[in-house]
């Protein structure tokens, strides 16, 4: 594996932004439905991520400090059931995906989408018939899925969710635990204004071939023992190690942490919370601690399947993968010690939209255009 190194390279939530600017940072908020029936909207926006697992889809309009999301979407589909063991998108897969796919076109109709960007991820990277599927659902549904490749991945990741890290931070590792591969960067120095790129900090990226879905396939996530558990870690681990040798003094930088982008690591943070239902708003932008998340990964551990689709932040669709999503976060720790992980409930679609948005020119100074 070679690592790749570059020099420059719910309803009414405000959050941060350091991307977009303002007093408190720029944000992106979440408009009621009785708030988007009394606005006209100027322009949308739409960003599809069809995952290993998931069908996401956000549709937002520019703000002053960000964008507003006017609907989202999100299905588990489990477009990449098998690849751990095989190479073909399955065909109950495949019908999955389009009923979802359907959804997103159907809300992108109603929202009068007038600027879209509908990207497809490790699944359809690694099938033998991910393009057929892309062609099916171009002429089934009019809908033009880009197979991006890891580096474009990785970057949308880093761009949607480093509102979040520590701005007196000299080095972070930013990472997103997907379903079929996890992305991994290194970002290094602070960011020298508000408005700057994030993605001009990332000094080291990696696509580790290893996701939720592919990790419990090869190794069980029914019944998972603490031995199968340290096969899964110790599996991560190696396909870390290059990665890591390349980024190894970023935790001796002043203030680093950790930054997460994933189901695994917002189900950590709604466990620890002891939430009756997950919550966004409670969840995206916490801080946990080295031993707060050792305690909820030694619970879920400790827990059998039943236990772990009765928790409300996991559920039955999930229960089977969440430990493999511990087993990657585990590696990384291991990787890279600190003290402190973010937690962010946004990454490759908010990504897309800051992308789309910025190429636009909506903001100018801090404000919309």
């Amino acid at each position: 594996m070679t690592v790749k190194t570059d020099v420059t390279a719910d309803a009414g939530d405000r959050l941060p932004d350091p991307l977009n600017g303002s007093a408190n940072g720029p944000s992106w908020t979440v408009e009621r439905p009785a708030q988007a029936e009394r606005r006209r909207s100027s322009r949308s926006y739409a960003a599809l991520d069809l995952g290993t697992n998931n069908c996401r889809l956000l549709i937002a309009e520019p703000a002053h400090f960000g964008f507003r999301v006017v609907d989202a979407f999100s299905r588990i589909v489990r477009l990449g059931e098998g690849l751990g063991l095989g190479n073909r998108l399955s065909d109950g897969a495949i019908e999955r995906t389009i009923d979802a796919l359907r959804v997103c076109r159907e809300k992108m109709a109603a929202k009068d989408v007038k600027r879209a960007r509908l990207v497809a991820t490790e699944a359809c990277r690694l099938a033998e018939n991910g393009p057929a599927f892309i062609d099916r659902v171009r002429e089934e549904l009019d809908l033009d899925l880009e197979i991006v490749d890891r580096k474009t991945e990785a970057y949308l990741a880093v761009t949607g969710c480093a509102s979040l890290v520590d701005p007196k931070a000299q080095s972070v590792i930013v990472f997103d635990i997907g379903g079929g591969s996890t992305e991994i960067a290194w970002l290094d120095g602070r960011a020298p204004h508000a408005f700057a790129d994030p993605c001009k900090r990332i000094r080291a990226w990696d696509s580790l071939p290893v996701g939720v879905v592919t990790l419990a396939e090869r190794h069980g996530g029914i019944d998972v023992t603490p031995e199968i558990f340290e096969g899964m870690v110790e599996e991560v681990s190696e396909l870390l190690m290059d990665f890591a040798l390349v980024a190894a003094q970023a935790g001796r930088a002043h203030n680093f942490h950790l930054l997460g982008t994933s189901g695994t690591v917002t189900t950590v943070g709604g466990i620890h919370l002891g939430l009756a239902r997950y919550d966004r708003r409670r969840v995206d932008g916490m801080w946990m601690r080295n031993g707060e998340i050792s305690t909820v990964m030694d619970r879920l551990l400790h827990s059998d399947f039943s236990q772990r689709a009765a928790n409300p932040c996991i559920g039955k669709e999930r229960a089977d993968l969440v430990l493999a999503g511990c087993a990657i976060l585990e590696a990384i720790r291991r990787a890279f010690p600190s003290e402190r992980l973010r937690i962010a409930d946004r990454g490759l679609r908010e990504g897309i939209l800051m992308n789309m948005m910025r190429e636009d020119s909506v903001w100018r100074g801090g404000s919309q255009r």
